[in-house]
Order: structure tokens, then C-alpha cells, then sequence
């Protein structure tokens, strides 16, 4: 089998065992709120970003309350996310630049995203796909760990795992796949324990033999 054909084997499978739906496992109301709980998620799980924006939101309403906002007070507020300083500082810089800048707006393009302090290419990737629905691919741990897994890259650099990945995937694959990729990583491929045995795509898995 061709790389190729085993890309278009994958791709078959993701779409057989699951959704094809567009998911966010963010929750957020607005295109600010996700820019901020994307923010909080690096090196945080999507659980417990969703458990402190849920109050989080509700003190800080709007852009003008974030870019106004008391560093150290915001510090308290997101401490359980980690790297909560480094987080706190951005997200007032962001918001407040988001107000100067983009007259309140979240921008759609990826440079004006990545410009912004704090955000990166997987925050803007999460942006683009899930806000504008521009094709984009977000490269987070389980898409990382697993694409190296399936034989999709040799990369260890997250930004040029995605240009690996968006040369492979068919463009209307790419917010799919992060999708997919990240629930087979919660459920079956996990970091510490993956279960080849009943993994889908164990047929097409070069790292299958290696795991006991």
C-alpha cells in the first residue's frame, strides 16, 4: 500500500467510526471567549478550561472587562489552568489589542491572529476552523503523538507537523481530522495505555507491532 493509499485508507476509517460533524470541545458563546479558552488550554485539559470559564465568563463579560482587568486578580481566577501568569498577562494584552486594533472583533486572517500576544499558530488554527470555518489544522498532542504514530510525519515541531499533515490530507479533511484524531486519542490511542487490539486503525498503523 502507497502512502497515499493508506492516507485515503485512514481518512475512510476516521469517517466511518466517528463523527463527521463539526465539534468544539471548548465551550464559548462568542469568537473572543473560544480565543481566550483556547489560550487557557495549553498545557491544560479541555475539562478544566471549561470549569473555570464557566465562572470566568461571567465576571469578565466582555472584551473591555478583560482589557481592563487587574493582572493579579486575573491571575487567581485562572490559577488552576497553569502557567497562569504568563496566561493572565496575555489575555489582557490580547483583549486589549483585540479592542484597538480590530475594533473588537476577532480577525479572521491567520497573521493578524498570530500577532495577537499569546497566540500561536494551533490558537489561530483553532480559531480559523471552528469560528470562520477556513480549513485549517490544529496540531495538539494527540494529533501530534498520532500522526507520527500513523507514519503522517517524522516531525517533532508542531508547526512543521502541520504542514506535513495539510500536504497529505485533502483540504476538506483538515478540521476533520483534528476533531477525529483528538477523540481516538481520548478513547483508544491513549498516551500511556494505547489498545491496538481494538484500535480501527491498526491496519494501517506502522507503530501497531510496537506496542504490547
Amino acid at each position: 500500500m502507497t502512502k497515499k493509499e493508506r492516507v485515503k485508507e485512514i481518512i475512510r476509517i476516521l469517517n466511518e467510526t466517528y463523527s463527521m460533524e463539526y465539534k468544539c470541545y471548548l465551550n464559548h458563546e462568542t469568537p473572543w471567549q473560544l480565543l481566550i479558552a483556547t489560550m487557557l488550554s495549553a498545557q491544560c485539559t479541555d475539562e478544566r478550561v471549561n470549569i473555570v470559564t464557566k465562572d470566568l465568563f461571567v465576571k469578565y463579560p466582555d472584551l473591555k472587562s478583560f482589557a481592563e482587568c487587574d493582572v493579579k486578580e486575573l491571575e487567581r481566577d485562572i490559577y488552576s489552568t497553569g502557567f497562569y501568569k504568563n496566561k493572565a498577562k496575555n489575555i489582557k494584552a490580547c483583549t486589549e489589542q483585540l479592542i484597538t486594533r480590530f475594533q473588537g472583533e476577532v480577525p479572521r486572517e491567520l497573521e493578524n491572529l498570530v500577532s495577537l500576544p499569546g497566540v500561536g499558530r494551533k490558537t489561530a488554527n483553532v480559531i480559523r476552523g471552528n469560528i470562520f470555518h477556513e480549513p485549517s489544522v490544529v496540531v495538539d498532542t494527540h494529533v501530534k503523538r498520532i500522526s507520527r504514530k500513523l507514519g503522517l510525519t517524522k516531525e517533532e515541531d508542531p508547526e512543521k507537523i502541520e504542514f506535513d499533515l495539510m500536504k497529505v490530507l485533502p483540504k476538506e479533511q483538515w478540521i476533520l481530522y483534528n476533531i477525529q484524531i483528538i477523540t481516538h486519542g481520548r478513547t483508544i490511542c491513549k498516551a500511556q495505555n494505547p489498545n491496538c487490539a481494538i484500535c480501527p486503525l491498526n491496519s494501517v498503523c506502522p507503530s501497531r507491532k510496537e506496542e504490547k
